[in-house]
């Protein structure tokens, strides 16, 4: 029997998890201060952890927090501090690759679900036959298997096992994402959350006896992106997925904003019930869920190692830009007096037309009539990030509706 997938989407802060929540997730995942792997997103504070957890549960929501660095010797007292704190707070799992603070969590917490990090290489359904021996729920697939690879470990495993994969966002150039670059480089340790994403840089090669003298590694006068992939990209393949017997489409991007959040939400929410309710309608809609899909930065899009291992044409080799269609301004978090109150995020003026994004699938164009800050006082523009203002849109908006503002044609 085909099983209707978890729709699961990162959050970097409580802003972004209740955007999560709004624009249709099943499924959020965390970070906590210590202990994932996204060291430089804003993370969550107990108290911020808290509020999240129960805004999406009084929603039907989930929320996994991640806590799946390769842990080190001086780690593990720490690790043994952070989950008794997590058993308090009552998260619904969560997401570990080192097998010693998977035991550590089985002690500590164990009303609480371990699901296994795509960290841990899991490649085959042996694999996840021993993870489920140890206790585990569900296990995040490694990105380099194809669907066909999924499919068969799906036969193999229990039924009350769980299989998560990742079917959108960025790809990472090393083995399921365990990266030594980073550390060799700078210091950072791409295990332990600090990575400095070395794929991204422009590289060329120096001679040992010529030093200075800089080679591109490619036929290009402006050298090469070697490491450089595109974006994972799945929202036309949801049967395959299905059929595969995924159980959580798992959506990349702990470091995003509450747009790209709100925009990969709300198109695969969609697309998921649509298909749900008539394969032919969610035929008919492809074109607004990749019209959609486009419209959150991304860096060009691919299907990864799904169908087979990529050519390529999967890699951009000269240059490591983004695609973005639209700016965020901020989210709507209250109403005076007929003004909505946002926390502006980049700059826009009075005059300017703008777009309201609702988590319905509408969006609605609105001009910017008046702008206040919070004493009332009116300006021509909000120049100033994270500044609390007060908008006029002429026309009706809704809590937890976002800002944006439509940029053709621009990279960075």
């Amino acid at each position: 029997m085909a099983r209707h997938p978890e729709l699961l989407i990162p959050a970097s802060s409580l802003e972004v998890l209740k955007t999560a929540v709004i624009f249709g997730a099943d499924a959020v995942y965390i970070g906590g201060e210590a202990f994932g792997l996204r060291a430089k997103a804003k993370n969550f504070s107990m108290d911020d952890m808290r509020e999240g957890i129960r805004f999406a549960h009084e929603r039907g929501v989930k929320v996994y927090v991640t806590a799946n660095i390769l842990a080190h010797n001086d780690d593990l007292p720490g690790v043994r501090e952070y989950f008794k704190e997590l058993k308090e707070i009552g998260p619904d799992a969560l997401i570990i690759a080192d097998p010693a603070v998977f035991e550590i969590a089985g002690e500590i917490c164990p009303e609480i679900e371990r699901h296994i990090s795509t960290q841990a290489n899991n490649t085959n359904y042996g694999t996840y036959l021993f993870w489920w021996k140890q206790g585990a729920k569900r296990v995040v697939s490694a990105r380099e298997l194809s669907l066909a690879e999924i499919k068969e470990i799906r036969e193999k495993i229990p039924d009350g096992m769980e299989i998560e994969s990742f079917v959108h966002g960025a790809m990472c150039i090393s083995y399921s994402g365990r990266c030594l670059l980073s550390n060799y480089f700078t210091g950072r340790d791409a295990n332990r959350g600090a990575c400095t994403h070395p794929c991204r840089w422009k590289y060329s090669i120096v001679e040992e006896t010529r030093p200075g003298e800089y080679m591109p590694v490619y036929e290009n006068e402006r050298g090469t992106y070697i490491f450089n992939s595109k974006d994972l990209c799945m929202i036309g393949h949801i049967p395959e997925l299905i059929d595969a017997g995924i159980d959580s489409l798992k959506i990349e991007g702990r470091m995003k904003t509450a747009l790209y959040v709100a925009t990969v939400a709300r198109t695969y929410r969609r697309a998921l019930d649509d298909y749900a309710r008539n394969p032919e309608l969610y035929r008919k809609n492809m074109p607004w869920y990749l019209d959609q899909i486009s419209n959150c930065t991304y860096r060009q899009f691919t299907t990864g190692f799904y169908f087979g291992k990529p050519a390529d044409e999967s890699q951009i080799y000269d240059s490591n830009t983004y695609v973005k269609e639209y700016t965020y301004l901020g989210i709507i978090s209250g109403e005076q007096d007929g003004m909505y109150r946002i926390e502006q995020r980049n700059k826009f003026s009075v005059g300017e037309t703008v777009e309201i994004m609702k988590p319905n699938g509408d969006n609605v164009e609105a001009v910017v009539r008046r702008l206040a800050d919070e004493e009332g006082n009116e300006q021509d523009s909000a120049p100033h990030p994270k500044q609390v203002l007060y908008v006029d849109l002429g026309c009706r908006a809704e809590l937890y509706d976002i800002l944006r503002r439509a940029e053709p044609d621009v990279q960075e």
